[in-house]
C-alpha cells in the first residue's frame, strides 16, 4: 500500500485532480482508503446503491451495462461518482480485470471534498461532460 505521500503522486496524473494543490491532493489521500484486489471482484453492481467512488491507481477494470461490456478502464481512471451525486442506483458493474489497485473515498468524504474544493467539483463536472459527449458519438 502506498504511503500518504506515494498516494499524491499517484493522484497528481489524475485529470479529475489537475486543478488541485499539493495540499489538496494530500488532504484526499489522508481521508482515501487504498485496496488491492485480485482479478474478477466486482466493485460496483449495477442496480445496487453506491457508496463509495474510486480512482485506479494500477491495473485494469471492465465496465459492464445490461450483460455488455462497455469500457475498460485503466490507471487515472476513476468511476462511482454519479451513484454519490444523484442517489441514484449504480448505473454500470464495474469488475478488476486484472490485479487491481484502488483508491475509495466513502461517499461522505466524497461529498465533503466536493464543498471544500471547488475545482475538484469543477474537474468532476468536466470529466462527466467529456464522457457524455463521447457516449453520444
Amino acid at each position: 500500500m502506498p504511503s500518504t505521500r506515494e498516494l499524491v503522486d499517484l493522484l497528481v496524473a489524475v485529470s479529475l485532480f489537475s486543478k488541485c494543490s499539493r495540499g489538496e491532493l494530500k488532504t484526499i489521500a489522508r481521508h482515501a482508503e487504498t485496496v488491492r484486489l485480485e482479478p474478477g471482484v466486482a466493485l460496483t453492481r449495477q442496480g445496487e446503491a453506491g457508496d463509495a467512488f474510486y480512482v485506479i491507481l494500477d491495473g485494469t477494470a471492465s465496465v459492464v451495462v445490461d450483460g455488455d461490456i462497455v469500457s475498460e478502464l485503466g490507471a487515472g481512471d476513476w468511476f462511482g461518482e454519479l451513484a454519490l451525486l444523484d442517489g441514484q442506483a449504480r448505473s454500470a458493474t464495474v469488475t478488476s480485470t486484472g490485479e487491481l489497485e484502488v483508491a475509495v473515498l466513502g461517499v461522505r468524504m466524497f461529498r465533503t471534498l466536493l464543498r471544500e474544493f471547488p475545482d475538484l467539483a469543477a474537474q468532476l463536472l468536466a470529466g462527466m461532460a467529456a464522457a457524455l459527449r463521447e457516449a453520444r458519438i
